[in-house]
């Protein structure tokens, strides 16, 4: 399998977590949206939205979404609840977290570290539904240790991946202790030791 992703993205970095969870044998194909890379006619064929990441799998057939991917993957893993109804929130954990998590904590992130915008300059309303996703996440943690039940899923890998990175868009974790705890419990589970992504 090919995994064409962004070091820089957390969206990439999702796919390469739950990859190497799983002992799932991959090539990772270096793919630089900034110079531009996601935009050329070879990775067009491959993703028609121009966006990374994408994978070839191991039959040929292409695909790309970053929780579509990861669904995929983990299809009978240990990382998707067998219960339906506890799938059925792991599955609502994701739906949330493209909508209303990454749209804000991703984007002033990617303001912020990559375009040399000053926190104080974001757009209010990223920052305020910023703020408003990590406040939902922890709520969300109040009850048990992860986003669904007493184990790693699927939403965890999703939520952690530009959350636990959420402090270079000017949002400070320690105003999320059980955002805090998770997200440390998270990285130990998935082995990540990096500090931050690239």
């Amino acid at each position: 399998m090919k995994v064409f992703g962004d070091s820089k993205s957390g969206n990439c970095l999702k796919v390469k977590w739950v990859c190497d969870q799983l002992n799932q044998p991959y090539q990772w194909v270096e793919t630089d949206i900034m110079a531009g890379e996601s935009r050329t006619a070879a990775f067009l064929a491959i993703n028609p939205a121009g966006q990374v990441p994408a994978v070839i799998l191991d039959d040929g057939r292409p695909l790309a979404q970053s929780n579509a991917i990861i669904l995929h993957l983990a299809e009978g893993s240990d990382l998707i609840p067998a219960e339906a109804y506890d799938r059925a929130r792991m599955l609502e954990w994701m739906f949330w977290e493209q909508y209303s998590h990454e749209p804000y904590v991703a984007v002033a992130r990617f303001q912020v570290r990559y375009l040399g915008r000053p926190v104080g300059e974001l757009e209010e309303r990223i920052v305020t539904r910023g703020r408003a996703a990590l406040q939902r996440l922890e709520d969300g943690l109040a009850q048990s240790p992860y986003l669904v039940g007493d184990s790693l899923t699927l939403a965890d890998v999703a939520l952690v991946a530009y959350t636990r990175v959420a402090h270079e868009g000017g949002f400070d974790l320690a105003d999320y202790p059980k955002v805090q705890a998770w997200v440390g419990r998270v990285e130990q589970d998935l082995n990540i030791t990096d500090l931050s992504p690239a």
